[in-house]
This record gives C-alpha cells, structure tokens and sequence, in this order.
C-alpha cells in the first residue's frame, strides 16, 4: 500500500509517514460515525445554535477518527519519541466535556469520564516501555467501559462518544503499542 508523507503540521495527528489506506479508513471511520450518529438522534443538537452543533459535532469526529489514527504506527511512533509531545496532547484532551457543554448534555457524567481516562491515561503513560504496560491498560479500559453504561441519564449517543473517548486516550494513545518508546529511551524529546 502506497505511504504518504505527512505534512509537519499534521504530525501529531498522523505521525510522519502514514499508509494512504489508514488515512481513509480514519477519515471515514471518524466522518460516518459521527454522521450516523447525527442522523439516528438528531434531537442532540434541538434548539442549539448552529455554530454548537458544528463544533460539537467536529469534537465528535476528532474523538472517533483520532481513536484509530493512534492505532497506527506511525502515530504511536511519533507520540513514543516525543514525551512532551505526550504530555501536552493528554492534558488537552478536555474534549468529551466540551461536548456535553456544547449540547448541554451529559455534563457531570462526562466530566467523571474524563478525570478516569486522564488518571488512568496518566498511570499508563508513567508504564511506557514496561511489558505490563498494554495490560494495564485494557484492565482500566474494561473497568471504565463496564461502569459507563451504569450513569445515570447518559444518552446513546453520549454514551458511545464517551466509549470511544476513553479507548482513544487511555489504550489507542497511552499505549506504545509497537514498542518505539524502549527504542527510543536515552534521546531527547
């Protein structure tokens, strides 16, 4: 399959060389899920003004597209290279309560999956390199996603926001997935 090379402003996106078949399937992965989910409860975005409803819905996309761009390879890489690239990338993933707020929705619910994801995201980040790493992660991962369906009031569309929000930050992102982090240990990030 044909790799591209990814411009430097969408590094930490895509990392810096990326399959052209993983860029599609992120893409319409992220863009048909957050239409679909749209399209099955409009009543998300009743009475908001227009320019909520966009941003809302273009977090959405960023939450289920960056879910598997961290997947691949080349973002894992990237992100394994770079531990202040990390840091900053989990402290600014507020997304999933930008969300809630944006449709007035949801807000206390996603806010507790928030500060889960970030301190579990936090404990696995501080493993990175270690082979008890990955399984960590899927323990807290299958924790969060046990007990999200157990808070009260959360709608399904919130609900697989919220899924897919932890499984991007705590186990697609905080993982090293294919070790680049032990190769890399002693450089400068």
């Amino acid at each position: 399959m044909k790799t591209v090379r990814i411009p430097s402003f969408l590094h930490d996106v895509f990392g810096e060389r990326q399959p052209l078949g993983s860029i599609t399937a992120i893409l319409l992965f992220g863009g048909l899920l957050t239409v679909v989910l749209y399209g099955m409860f409009p009543e998300m975005t009743d009475r908001l003004p227009l320019w909520r409803c966009i941003v809302a819905l273009l977090l959405m996309f960023d939450i289920f597209a960056g879910c598997l761009a961290n997947f691949t390879a080349s973002t894992s890489n990237y992100y394994a290279a770079r531990r202040t690239n990390r840091i900053v990338f989990i402290s600014i993933h507020f997304h999933i309560v930008a969300v809630a707020l944006l449709l007035q929705t949801s807000i206390w619910q996603s806010a507790a999956v928030w500060a889960y994801t970030i301190a579990g995201t936090i404990l696995v980040n501080a493993m990175i390199g270690k082979p008890s790493q990955p399984f960590a992660a899927g323990l807290l991962l299958s924790v969060g996603l046990g007990c999200m369906p157990l808070l009260p009031g959360l709608p399904p569309y919130m609900l697989i926001a919220c899924s897919l929000f932890m499984l991007k930050v705590l186990f697609s992102f905080a993982v090293d997935h294919y070790g680049a982090a032990a190769t890399n240990r002693g450089k400068k990030a």
